[in-house]
């Protein structure tokens, strides 16, 4: 070989270790809804991928406007443009993602529009407040072949993925006969406000989209200029935007029983309760439920009180697993298993948090610490699921199983029986009823995405 012909040959060898890499190309995101786990997720999302907020919306002009100003603070001054309507967000076609963050009532209707729009989606749970809601999601999903994950981040909290390995897929627990899970906060609105008229900066009538327009009669959550918050966790207190308590918070533990222990659809769930106790207050959901969901492989039995101590006070939000070689204890702060007949734990954890890492969470106002790493690892499977084109962990499919659960067992407790469910058919077993139920009417103005 001659000198140049050395020269060339050794420059094409040695170019792949010398070249600059390319630039990941950022992902343009959109945020649907600027309240508190919706800038709570987006910031996750921009400390692990490279990414731009390129669109906010929001009904409520004042914290839409707070929302730019944090979101320019951490992508160096670049400030997203901002809608108060998400089909005008959604025309321009620039998204990538679309973080739909509203209250639970306007789940539906942004999502099946971001995927129709050619975005993926990152959903809050539950995904619905009606079981075709969440069917109609799926299928728009599977339709347009777009991934979607769900907010339902247990799945991807690093101590309780260290408890599916090391405790539930190492079969310590010998055979399971029963799941518990459980929520004794206090966390009911117990306030009779005076009705009054929404702020000029929010627009209450967009805000209830289809769910019954309700007299505006927010509590005394208030902004920095003494204004009410009606989207301050008010509206968890009525049936006309959400599922109750069982939707707010049994949905996580039960859709982390599910992905824990493998378990698909329930085969029949029941469920009693109601307010019960605290009975003063304008409030609507129950203060007080049971629901068990019987699935093949074995119950889960749900319970919550929003008054009173836990019956564990340190586990006041969390599960139970039974075996017949031990107990497994999980929650948002640790999980600990006991050997059967065992007073003291075996293996415990606790959760990752990663603030050399990332600073930021130390001084972040109203970030759950705890719940920072598991964001973090939901969005990293996020991405990573739209890369490998793939489904996440927390797929529609498995929101929509997890989601309509909970709707059912809110069902039962109305309708006084249990309900035999379908799932092939979609469809409670000999019950017009209760399936009559499964798609509730639309204010007008607005279709049902099931029809």
């Amino acid at each position: 070989m001659d000198r140049r012909s050395f020269l060339a040959a050794s420059a094409a060898a040695s170019a792949p270790l010398f070249a600059a890499a390319a630039p990941d190309p950022k992902v343009r995101v959109g945020l649907i809804g600027c309240g508190w786990y919706g800038k709570l997720d987006i910031r996750r999302l921009l400390q692990v991928a490279p990414a731009e907020v390129v669109s906010l919306c929001d009904v409520d002009k004042n914290m839409l406007a707070a929302a730019v100003d944090l979101i320019a603070e951490r992508q160096g001054g670049k400030k997203p443009r901002t809608f108060t309507n998400y089909q005008d967000m959604l025309k321009e076609k620039d998204l990538d993602v679309v973080e739909v963050a509203t209250p639970d009532h306007w789940h539906a209707l942004p999502t099946i529009a971001a995927v129709e729009a050619g975005a993926d989606v990152y959903v809050q749970k539950p995904i619905s407040v009606d079981v075709l809601e969440g069917k109609a999601m799926l299928d728009a999903a599977r339709k347009h072949n777009r991934v979607v994950q769900v907010g339902t981040q247990r799945r991807s909290t690093p101590h309780l993925m260290e408890a599916r390995e090391k405790v539930a897929r190492a079969g310590l627990l010998g055979t399971v006969g029963m799941a518990e899970v459980y929520c004794y906060y206090h966390m009911r609105a117990n306030a009779a406000p005076p009705v009054t008229r929404p702020p000029a900066y929010f627009d209450y009538d967009a805000w209830t989209g289809p769910a019954p327009l309700r007299p505006y009669d927010a509590p005394p959550f208030l902004d920095p200029k003494g204004d009410p918050l009606p989207h301050r966790r008010w509206w968890r207190a009525f049936t006309e935007y959400g599922n109750g308590i069982v939707g707010d918070m049994c949905i996580h533990m039960l859709d982390m029983v599910r992905w824990m222990f493998g378990l698909g659809w329930p085969t029949r769930v029941s469920s009693t309760g109601g307010v019960l106790v605290q009975k003063e207050s304008r409030s609507n959901i129950a203060d007080t439920q049971t629901a068990t969901f019987d699935f093949p492989e074995f119950p889960v039995v749900w319970t919550h009180r929003t008054y009173g101590a836990p019956a564990d006070p340190d586990y006041p939000w969390g599960a139970t697993v039974y075996g017949d070689k031990g107990t497994l204890k999980l929650s948002v702060h640790k999980y600990e298993f006991f050997p059967a007949g065992a007073k003291a734990a075996t293996l415990s954890g606790t959760p990752l948090l990663e603030e050399d890492k990332h600073p930021e969470d130390r001084t972040e106002k109203d970030l759950e610490r705890h719940v920072a790493s598991a964001v973090r690892e939901h969005m990293r499977d996020f991405l990573k699921a739209r890369a490998e084109k793939r489904r996440p962990v927390a797929d529609i499919e498995q929101g929509h199983i997890s989601t309509a659960s909970c709707i059912l067992a809110n069902l039962s407790a109305r309708l006084g029986r249990s309900l035999t469910w379908d799932a092939a058919k979609h469809q409670v077993v000999n019950d017009a009823e209760a399936n009559k139920l499964l798609k509730r009417p639309y204010r007008a103005g607005y279709a049902h995405p099931a029809g």
